[in-house]
């Protein structure tokens, strides 16, 4: 391959990649080799400004410091421990301080934490979780789990089953009896939009007809993201999670809220718990919960979720689930010092202070080259193209790999560029990425 004879370029053959077209990205790789700040830098040298956190992740930029000190610390003193019948004080100590800036706050009292190591195992836990509790309360006929089309919930069997992205199901099986509600994606209707749309709150109803199909009896949960990330930037009409919350309310279904992508500070509050005001019975988070360093994730389990499960002999486990890395010791480490991070520097309240500048910016687009549509929310933004002919997804590649070599990353998925930079951008730098992206968008026809 051409890559192999390219000075410092490591041979390529063995890593199999993920989410990645390898034939494709190993004839003319893409490396990155430091990172620092808002910036990477590529193996040949250049400055590539970071417009997607990472992959969602790294809220409070790259090279902190004060979180790689506490991971060396860490692993100095004790670099595992096992947490089955077993325990170390720092994962306690993650748990409180992560109890207390828990989803809606004291009165929601989401604060029962079950560590895992990705948002993919954050969403199987708590789809388990989900499962145990109605069998714990007397509802082991409710099995059922509801996803929505478009969703994305990482990549375990559960999270596919409950997902509803077509590539990431279509060669794999499914649990039995997952159903999906449909998406809330109305170009017609909200495009253009700053913020939440105005119509498709009726959309929540949907779970009303999934109840009549199958029963209420039958289902344990309905999981949603409040912004779907990962298929395009889906913001939630104005009513629609409170209406979804209603329904599950009225036939004992409970609501899960991944926030794997929008937790810590991605929509200008804590969580989007906090920011659109509804509560749901379990959140999933990862991604930010480390700013990436470490790979981590944590479930916010309601009271009333974690105390049902808490009867019986005190001998017996309560819940037979976990993993290998659940509280890895370096990982809470690392997670304690991002806390510290967020909270002394105000990040988990910085996109509000930036949205309506990231909102300006990003519609300025509005016009350009084969664009049909811009949503943004918080420090998100979803730039929607119009596919080739023949080529769905083939005009956001050709964005994304023009954009790379201008010295810009961003987000592509089928034809929709997403944006989500650290939570520490300036406004000039807003600026840069709008200008990189709209000469990006006026050469790639």
């Amino acid at each position: 391959m051409n890559a192999h004879n390219k000075p410092n370029t490591p041979i390529l053959d063995s890593y199999w990649m993920p989410f990645t077209a390898n034939r494709q990205f190993k004839a003319a790789p893409r490396l990155l080799t430091s990172a620092e700040g808002m910036h990477y830098t590529s193996i040949d040298g250049r400055r590539i400004l970071d417009g997607t956190a990472g992959l969602w992740c790294v809220n409070a930029g790259h090279g902190r410091r004060q979180i790689a000190a506490a991971v060396e610390r860490q692993l100095s003193t004790m670099d595992y421990a096992p947490s089955f019948q077993m325990g170390h004080p720092i994962a306690f100590d993650f748990a409180e301080r992560l109890a207390e800036i828990a989803p809606g706050g004291p009165d929601a009292r989401l604060d029962r934490i079950f560590f895992t190591g990705s948002g993919s195992e954050s969403v199987d836990t708590a789809l388990k979780i989900a499962l145990a509790y109605q069998r714990s309360i007397g509802q082991g006929t409710r099995t059922r789990l509801i996803g929505r089309e478009r969703g994305y919930h990482g990549v375990g069997f559960g999270g596919i089953s409950v997902g509803g992205i077509v590539n990431n199901r279509r060669v794999f099986p499914q649990l039995q009896g997952s159903d999906h509600l449909r998406h809330t994606h109305d170009l017609a209707k909200n495009a253009f939009v700053r913020g939440q749309p105005e119509h498709g709150a009726e959309l929540a109803d949907d779970l009303e007809r999934l109840v009549a199909l199958h029963g209420a009896e039958t289902i344990a949960a309905c999981i949603v993201e409040p912004v779907a990330g990962s298929t395009g930037v889906l913001i939630p009409p104005k009513g629609y999670l409170e209406r979804l919350r209603t329904i599950c309310d009225r036939h004992g279904i409970l609501l899960i809220f991944d926030e794997v992508i929008t937790g810590f500070g991605r929509l200008g509050a804590t969580f989007a718990t906090d920011y659109f005001g509804v509560t749901p019975d379990i959140v999933t988070t990862a991604k930010g919960l480390t700013n990436g360093a470490i790979p981590m994730g944590a479930v916010f389990a309601s009271r009333k979720v974690h105390d049902a499960l808490m009867h019986g002999p005190e001998g017996q486990i309560e819940l037979f689930h976990g993993y290998t890395y659940s509280g890895h010791p370096a990982a809470c480490a690392a997670g304690i010092a991002t806390l510290d991070i967020y909270r002394d520097e105000g990040l988990m309240t910085r996109a509000a202070e930036l949205q309506e500048d990231w909102h300006e910016a990003m519609h300025s687009l509005k016009g350009l080259p084969s664009v049909v549509d811009i949503r943004t929310i918080g420090l998100i933004a979803g730039i929607e193209l119009s596919p080739r002919d023949g080529a769905p997804g083939a005009r956001a590649y050709d964005v994304f790999v023009d954009c790379f070599e201008k010295g810009l990353m961003i987000r592509v998925t089928g034809d929709i560029i997403a944006f989500s930079p650290p939570l520490i951008v300036e406004r000039q730098q807003i600026a840069e990425i709008v200008s990189i992206l709209g000469d990006a968008l006026k050469r790639v026809k």
